[in-house]
């Protein structure tokens, strides 16, 4: 049975988050895929193509990609090479304290270029991304033509 995890599960945006595959055949090809969607609704996305150690496993930080939104050992590239389905748009995350980003990651049998509604996954799990940690205080600032907020820790 393939799995694929992301450890930690949840983490502040800054901090590295580990993806690994298991369950594969020795060797198998497969494709990593990243996604998630913005609060405009905008979807987001990177791929990775992977041949299975002969444990059958698969782990961005150890294993080269061969090939997709980048190629070579990028244990955090499924997440930094996110790129819009739309051309110019950009990621940014407008309410920082209130809600994560939620990046699904999926891994699918062969090289996949596209990914239809039809292709259905070997196996799937979700990284929540926060950017404020848990207690963290926002305090609005507005003096004179200063806009701005200041996060105090907790």
């Amino acid at each position: 049975m393939v799995e694929v995890t992301a450890t930690p599960q949840s983490s502040l945006a800054d901090r590295p988050v580990r993806v690994q595959v298991r369950g594969l055949s020795p060797s198998q090809l497969v494709t990593l895929r990243a996604s998630l969607t913005d609060e405009q609704g905008e979807c987001f996305q990177a791929r990775a193509f992977f041949r299975a150690d002969e444990a059958g496993e698969v782990d961005p930080g150890r294993h080269a990609a061969l090939g997709g939104s980048y190629a070579g050992v990028w244990p955090m590239g499924l997440f930094w090479f996110l790129q819009p389905d739309t051309l110019f748009r950009r990621l940014v995350k407008r309410d920082v304290a209130g809600s994560p980003f939620v990046v699904r990651l999926e891994v699918f049998d062969g090289l996949r270029l596209v990914t239809g509604p039809q292709d259905q996954p070997l196996a799937s799990c979700e990284a929540e991304r926060w950017y404020v940690g848990p207690g963290t205080q926002r305090v609005p600032i507005r003096e004179g033509r200063v806009r701005g907020a200041l996060f105090l820790p907790p």
